[in-house]
Parts: structure tokens; C-alpha cells; sequence
């Protein structure tokens, strides 16, 4: 079921205020692909985690919520590690120095509703546990995950420092509000699963409306073309520089970093 923003906006945007660092007696938490789990009422959710092995507590570390397409739906918490930004750390972790969040949407689901909350609070979960940064918390995702990037940044286009949709689609009349939103758009032009103009329509509705979106065809690409882009050093360092404004409707709680066990 697609909820209307204004059922969807208020579950979500609370998130986002919870995002707190870790108590100052925390100790030394685990790092690399982390299984975890998030309860939701009477549901409970298999997630993974990624933490560079270089976290440290003293600092604020960003965060990327990854959100996968419909091939790795389920529910063992783990296939979505195994495609887009799982796969590029596998092959070069020093690429992404980040926190990564990477929820699994339910088989038949997409990334709406119930799905979009429970991602949100895989975020919160997260932040018990390791010190973000809620000024540079990212969204992206692939295919059905670029779907649901768009879905859910634009009923909450002041939460993230940045979007990146990949071979995604959307409604063009529900991304105007994103005129302020960082966005890297990507898709390939041999895509037969989702056809560029998918994206291409998005981007203009996001310029009409007085945005400046970055978007980038790739010509012949087909539609797994998230190899490539989360692969891309440039990609990552555009992303990672990336900061939530000061005008943002979700305000920044005030951070003490955790102090480390000793």
C-alpha cells in the first residue's frame, strides 16, 4: 500500500531527531558487515551493517542508507549485501569511508510505507549504537531502491545531506519539493528494465521547479549500471562532502562524541 505523505512524512521525519551518539561509557563496538536486527511493533526485521574497521568514537562518522532492488527482497537480512554498495566495498573498502545501513525490503513490498519507516529506524538503531553524523546522513539506492530514494526524500527533503537514485523512477509531480536536495542522478541508456526517460522526467520536474540536480547518462549502460557508479571515487567524494543545510526542518541534536572504554 502507498501511503499519502501526509500519513508517511510525520513517521519519518521523527527518526531523524533520534539520531544520538552513543553513551560516553560505550565500548568498542565491532566493525565489518554487522548483522542486526529492528523491531517494529510486532515485526522484526533482519538488516546489515557496515563499519569501515577504521571507526572511531571520538569522531562523527557520515552515514549511507542503501536501499536494494526487488532481486534481493526477503527477509535473511544479508542477499542486499551482496549487490551495489556491498559488492563495492567488498572490492575496495577504503572507497567508502562511511557507515552503511543496508535494510532488506519484504518480499512483494517496495520501498514505501512500512518499508520506508522500518529502513529510517535502521538508521536510528544504528546511531545507538555507532556515532553519526545527522548532518551527513545519505540516501541512495538502486532500481526499486532508486524508487524508493526518490520516495522517501521527497516527503522528507530536509532529513538528507544528499540523494543518489540510481536507474530509479518516480512520480515526476511528487519531486518538487526537492529543489534543495543534492541529488546525483544515474542511469544507462541501454537500460531495458527501466528506461532512462524514467529518470530523465524526474530530473526536468526537479529543474522545472527551480532545482539543480546532477544527472549523469551513461550511454550503453544497461540497467546494472550501480557497478560502475559505486565504483566511482568522484562519486563518493561528491556524496561525502556533502552537508545538511542549516535551513533543514529537522533540526541537529546537539552531539557529545562517546568516549572510548578504557
Amino acid at each position: 500500500m502507498l501511503l499519502s505523505p501526509a500519513v508517511l512524512l510525520p513517521s519519518l521525519v521523527l527518526v531523524m531527531p533520534l539520531i544520538q551518539p552513543p553513551g560516553a561509557d560505550a565500548k568498542p563496538e565491532p566493525t565489518g558487515f554487522l548483522f542486526k536486527t529492528v523491531s517494529i511493533g510486532t515485526e522484526t526485521y533482519n538488516y546489515s551493517v557496515y563499519v569501515p574497521p577504521e571507526y572511531d568514537a571520538d569522531a562523527a562518522w557520515p552515514c549511507v542508507l542503501f536501499l536494494h532492488g526487488s532481486g534481493e527482497r526477503g527477509s535473511d537480512g544479508l542477499l542486499q549485501t551482496e549487490v551495489g554498495i556491498g559488492s563495492a566495498i567488498r572490492r575496495n573498502r577504503a572507497l567508502i569511508p562511511a557507515i552503511v545501513v543496508m535494510p532488506q525490503c519484504r518480499p512483494g513490498m517496495t520501498w514505501t510505507g512500512p518499508m520506508a519507516e522500518m529502513a529510517l529506524r535502521c538508521v536510528e538503531e544504528t546511531s545507538r549504537t555507532y556515532h553519526l553524523d545527522p548532518d551527513r546522513i545519505y540516501l541512495t539506492g538502486l532500481s526499486l531502491g532508486g524508487h524508493g530514494a526518490w520516495f522517501i526524500a521527497a516527503r522528507m527533503p530536509d532529513a538528507f545531506a544528499a540523494i543518489v537514485p540510481i536507474c530509479g523512477f518516480g512520480e515526476p509531480k511528487e519531486v518538487a519539493t526537492l529543489t534543495k536536495m543534492p541529488c546525483w542522478c544515474f542511469h544507462g541508456t541501454a537500460d531495458e528494465a527501466v528506461p532512462v526517460q524514467r529518470s530523465r522526467d524526474l530530473i526536468e520536474a526537479v529543474r522545472k521547479a527551480g532545482g539543480d540536480p546532477k544527472f549523469t547518462e551513461i550511454e550503453g549502460g544497461p540497467h546494472n549500471v550501480w557497478d560502475r557508479v559505486y565504483g566511482d571515487p568522484e562519486m563518493w567524494k561528491w556524496l561525502l562532502t556533502q552537508r545538511r543545510g542549516p535551513s533543514a526542518a529537522a533540526p541537529a541534536p546537539e552531539l557529545k562524541p562517546a568516549r572510548k572504554k578504557k
